[in-house]
């Protein structure tokens, strides 16, 4: 049951990370074929999964990481059985999907942790298991690996993130997971990198003066993103009530605002933004330094407006724009180098967690030049964004998934 529910995990990884890429080809092309139909078509989309995750769906919102948190943290149970039921998971990846391609800033990572706990849940269920926190972090960290064919991340996504300690028994479970669950990624579609192979070598002061800012200026923004989704998607505040009491409304709003920033950005605002980011790592592109913060914005009300979606994606795309930015002030250094820089430093101070980060973009650009470099700022980035942000983004999110009285 295990060796089926892992293979299970790497084969829907696949086939969502498919569906998704073809989501994000097609937003690009309504985008040119008449951008102005997202005025109509994100608000409608928004509202329109809002309502439905809200009214048949919910737990399908969001990231999916909080939820596969809290439901391991009451080992298993009535939770478990709500968070990560199948038709909460079959829902999600089809309303990411869509989502994507009617331009929300979402990815499809976060969620494939979600599918992958629940994937191992089911199992455990069947295998008749009451109690199987174990099985929920081994599908998480399966489905990580999978997302970005990156096991080494999914082991340390595991056990830093997810579990925040290590325990030597559920060790061999995840890495017996996560080696599963790779081996059908790459039978299947071979070993590739996520944004393929980046050369961003380089050596010198102005190197570790890239570090120090990408550190300081990712932390920093890391930090005040996690806590403005925070507040929207938690905060006991009157008005934010009664948005949320509202999913059609929240739904609209959050959605034409997202529409306005993606067609000022030309585009990058919206969707995953991953074709921006490859190319800004591949030295190839130049942005005007607003994109960074129109990003972030309309990353921010697209989780925040309760349709489902994940962070990672948006984060890397918006660390990366920063990166290529900062690196105009230091022309001596790689444009590629530093956009690498920004990215991990961005995505390390969002989730906390260093070394996932540093493993995660490791994994995807295939750069062992600058293995120092990127250590360097996720520990730096993350540490900063700690000091400003005490509670990570996940776990803070977790407990709202704990708070609704309606589960038993």
């Amino acid at each position: 049951m295990f060796l089926l529910g892992a293979v299970a995990v790497g084969l829907v990884s696949i086939g969502f990370a498919y569906v998704a890429d073809a989501a994000q080809d097609y937003y690009h092309r309504l985008f040119a074929w008449n951008a102005y139909a997202l005025l109509l078509i994100t608000p409608a989309t928004f509202a329109l999964f809002a309502y439905a995750t809200k009214r048949w769906f919910d737990g399908a919102q969001g990231s999916g990481i909080p939820q596969a948190i809290a439901a391991r943290r009451h080992n298993g149970g009535a939770l478990a059985a709500k968070l990560l039921a199948p038709r909460v998971t079959i829902a999600k990846i089809l309303m990411t999907t869509l989502a994507i391609a009617a331009g929300a800033s979402i990815g499809r990572e976060g969620p494939t942790v979600q599918i992958g706990a629940s994937i191992m849940f089911l199992v455990g269920s069947y295998a008749g298991i009451g109690r199987q926190p174990g099985l929920i972090l081994a599908g998480s960290a399966a489905g990580i690996a999978g997302a970005f064919n990156a096991p080494l991340a999914g082991v340390l996504f595991a056990i830093e993130e997810m579990a925040q300690s290590y325990d030597r028994r559920l060790s061999s479970l995840v890495v017996a997971a996560v080696v599963i669950s790779g081996i059908t990624t790459l039978l299947l579609v071979g070993d590739y990198n996520y944004f393929g192979s980046v050369d961003g070598t380089a050596k010198g002061w102005s190197l570790w003066i890239a570090v120090v800012l990408c550190a300081l200026i990712g932390g920093a923004m890391g930090a005040v993103f996690s806590r403005l989704l925070v507040f929207l998607s938690m905060a006991p505040l009157r008005w934010l009530g009664w948005m949320r009491a509202r999913p059609l409304l929240t739904g609209a709003v959050c959605g034409l605002i997202v529409a306005v920033l993606a067609i000022a950005t030309g585009g990058f605002a919206g969707g995953s933004a991953y074709a921006e980011a490859k190319l800004l790592l591949q030295g190839g592109a130049d942005q005007p330094w607003w994109y960074v913060p129109a990003k972030l914005a309309a990353t921010v009300l697209s989780s925040a407006s309760g349709i489902p979606g994940g962070l990672f994606s948006p984060s890397l795309s918006i660390g990366a724009s920063l990166g290529g930015n900062l690196g105009h002030l230091l022309p001596e250094v790689d444009v590629g180098a530093v956009a690498l820089l920004g990215m991990a430093g961005y995505f390390a101070a969002v989730v906390q967690a260093p070394l996932t980060a540093f493993i995660i973009v490791l994994e995807m650009t295939d750069d062992a030049g600058m293995t120092v470099p990127l250590m360097a700022v996720t520990l730096l980035a993350a540490g900063l964004s700690r000091l400003i942000t005490p509670e990570p983004l996940y776990h803070a999110l977790s407990y709202g998934f704990e708070a609704r009285k309606h589960v038993a």
